[in-house]
């Protein structure tokens, strides 16, 4: 089961942050999970439309330049990082899952991924887009139909993950909380990639195994990847 660092190892470091990504790089995750949200003139990566919850600044963070979210704290000294410096630290080190929050401008969104493959920051395999609002996720597979995207839900759809296969998407991202056995043997015959969100406790972890989850996002990478280790010595031992 994939392991991807929720807003980077956002358990230990402040989310979404430098600090956060270059410690997922460090322990080795399988891909790194971060939210984009637009600022004036720029794509920030930040959770919230508004700065309160995770900075030392207010209002919304579409009202603002990237310069002068630069100025705010998003923790311990740090500062909200543009959608560029991601690309930059990662330098195609691991699989980047950009979820779109409150953004706008695609073209420029797919422009800048464009420019970024090109000069081999990132590569079209590392790269999975994601977000809750499918229109933007339909545009932009028409936009580069390269793009492996994964269709976000917070419920369980009457026809399961028919959704998403209608989008022509990578995966499917669902809630611990709203996902069984029947939606994942229903995605998997789709052709699409099922991931957990966000499953840090042991049984959450051990509960996604048995339904065949491909991939969870946790806030504690080191501790996840850690007890899937545990688990999977204990099946050695006891084959």
């Amino acid at each position: 089961m994939k392991v991807f660092a929720h807003r980077g190892a956002s358990g230990d470091f402040p989310e979404n942050t430098k600090s956060a990504i270059l410690e997922a790089l460090k322990v080795g995750v399988d891909g790194i999970e971060v939210d984009i949200q637009s600022s004036l003139d720029n794509y920030m990566v930040i959770h919230d439309s508004w700065l309160d919850r995770t900075t030392s600044g207010k209002g919304k963070v579409s009202d603002f330049t990237a310069y002068e979210l630069s100025k705010v704290d998003a923790g311990n000294g740090e500062k909200i990082p543009t959608i560029q410096q991601l690309f930059d630290w990662n330098n195609n080190k691991s699989l980047l899952n950009i979820e779109l929050k409150h953004t706008f401008e695609l073209e420029r969104f797919a422009a800048q991924l464009e420019r970024n493959i090109e000069a081999k920051k990132i590569s079209k395999a590392n790269i999975l887009v994601s977000s809750f609002d499918h229109h933007q996720l339909l545009w932009l597979k028409n936009r580069l139909p390269w793009l492996n995207i994964g269709a976000l839900t917070s419920s369980i759809p009457i026809n399961y993950a028919k959704f998403a296969k209608d989008l022509d998407a990578f995966s499917v991202h669902v809630d611990k909380n709203f996902v069984n056995k029947a939606f994942v043997d229903d995605a998997k015959k789709r052709g699409l990639k099922i991931y957990a969100y966000t499953v840090d406790k042991e049984q959450d972890i051990t509960l996604m195994l048995k339904y065949g989850i491909d991939g969870i996002f946790t806030n504690y990478p080191v501790q996840t990847k850690a007890y899937l280790l545990s688990l999977q010595k204990v099946q050695l031992t006891s084959a």
